[in-house]
């Protein structure tokens, strides 16, 4: 943590105009990550003392202003300065009246202390506000002391209003490295039953954060079991107790080799450096990954040994990354990555493939589409190294081969590109038509075999190929 809160110059401005008519404070995500030793990126004020009038009139001079809420009494403002954004809210109290995260009746109070606007938070680690004026913390439900102990505790018993909270647990655990307190989690298990009130947006909200940001993500699933919550997440709910073969992976279960696999994906240079929407797929085909091994687990005779196998396993836990994928509210342009990841994954362990030749990996790269091989690998190497104490150096060995091949073709990063076009076939003297598409197909089949490597070699190859010979002999 640093000595002092840095706040942005554009903000400290708003804060004084605001000085004079009320009492504002820094609340929320930004003090907890000031706290961590993080550097804030989100900074939400509350004004208390004032009126929503009153500082929409102080803050105008600043920048454009946007009524969120004014039920809310939340206003956002960005900055004409910096285009930075900034949310302040009045201090407010919440009653709920009805399910669902809209069965809340809201009233802003300016006239409430620093305790009681604290107490609608939802965790005491997030209740903890900075006065930007005296650099004073004011934490009256003691999170500074769960904070460093690690601990998510609840607020007050409001906590039970919102379900969402226990979704915000699982991130955020993961997040941070937090457990949960065992009163809290408790207390999750009295609202098991609400989740039928989130709408899926806000389920997808979380998972979301879990997927992207997450620095143990063992730590989320751990929330779920802890609270009884993997309920609604059957697809992970059964890798719990699905047995493996204990030379394979020592570690125990399905669920906790994924958790493992989970962890160690997040510590590799190409999770750490992948962009948000990379992390996202990667994070999510690797919880899938193994979603086909209780459907196809069994023991049966291997070498004249009695052991678990899972045969088949990967096609079978494409439809169900689907279904959980689904179920969490994804939008489309995860479902279809993820599932070429998760019925791929085992790919280098497929036939022989001490070595990989350019057209499995051309025929691999084109499979993946829009995944790419340098994803797979990552989602590979999280899968070995998910079986501690067992190392598999072999393993690794082959994952590299296929990266060297995928480098050496440019395939690393795409999947190849049909070279022969239509253009091509029109410059034959061929006339256009549906004969056009099949010529083509053929065309890239050949391209995908090594039979040519550029554009002339794909000319030579049509004029060479019966039908095309046919059809300039007419």
């Amino acid at each position: 943590m640093s000595e002092t809160f840095q706040i942005p110059e554009d903000l400290k401005a708003m804060l004084d105009a605001l000085r004079s008519i009320g009492r504002p404070r820094l609340v929320g995500g930004g003090v907890r990550d000031w706290l961590l030793g993080l550097i804030p990126k989100d900074f939400d004020i509350e004004v208390a003392g004032t009126d929503f009038e009153s500082m929409s009139r102080a803050l105008a001079p600043y920048g454009v202003t946007d009524v969120v809420g004014r039920s809310f009494g939340v206003l956002k403002v960005r900055s004409k300065t910096t285009l930075a954004e900034y949310d302040f809210s009045l201090p407010r109290r919440e009653s709920k009246t009805g399910a669902g995260h809209r069965g809340f009746i809201i009233s802003p109070d300016p006239s409430l202390s620093d305790y009681e606007a604290s107490s609608r938070r939802d965790f005491t680690l997030n209740a903890i506000s900075y006065d930007p004026f005296t650099g004073l913390l004011i934490d009256p439900h003691n999170g500074q002391s769960d904070l460093k102990a690690g601990i998510l505790r609840h607020t007050s018993a409001a906590f039970v209003e919102d379900p969402l909270r226990v979704l915000r647990a699982m991130q955020l655990a993961a997040r941070f490295n937090f457990v949960l307190a065992e009163e809290t989690a408790q207390l999750c298990k009295t609202m098991v039953d609400s989740y039928k009130e989130l709408p899926l947006e806000r389920v997808w909200g979380e998972w979301d954060k879990w997927a992207q940001k997450s620095t143990v993500p063992s730590k989320g699933l751990m929330v779920l079991e802890q609270t009884g919550w993997l309920i609604h997440f059957p697809e992970i709910a059964i890798l719990r107790g699905t047995p493996q073969e204990p030379e394979w992976h020592p570690e125990g279960d399905v669920f906790t080799h994924t958790q493992h696999c989970l962890d160690a994906l997040v510590k590799l240079e190409g999770w750490t450096s992948a962009s948000m929407q990379r992390r996202r797929i990667l994070s999510l085909s690797v919880l899938a990954h193994d979603f086909g091994k209780p459907s196809t687990t069994v023991r049966t005779e291997k070498k004249g040994v009695m052991r678990w196998v899972s045969p088949g396993h990967e096609p079978a836990g494409g439809p169900l990354s689907d279904s959980f994928l689904t179920r969490i509210g994804a939008p489309g342009d995860v479902l279809i990555p993820v599932r070429a990841l998760v019925v791929n994954h085992l790919i280098h362990h497929s036939g022989n493939a001490s070595e990989f030749t350019d057209t499995q990996v051309r025929r691999l790269a084109r499979r993946l589409v829009p995944s790419t091989i340098h994803e797979l690998t990552l989602v590979m190497i999280a899968d070995s190294l998910g079986r501690p104490p067992k190392q598999s150096p072999e393993t690794l060995i082959l994952i590299q081969k296929l990266i060297d091949r995928a480098h050496s073709l440019s395939l690393k990063d795409e999947a190849p590109k049909p070279i022969m076009l239509g253009r091509h076939l029109l410059s034959l003297g061929l006339t256009a038509g549906p004969n056009f598409k099949p010529l083509l197909d053929a065309a890239f089949e050949a391209q995908m075999e090594g039979v040519f490597k550029d554009e002339a070699g794909g000319l030579a190859w049509l004029k060479s190929h019966a039908k095309v010979k046919a059809s300039l002999r007419r």
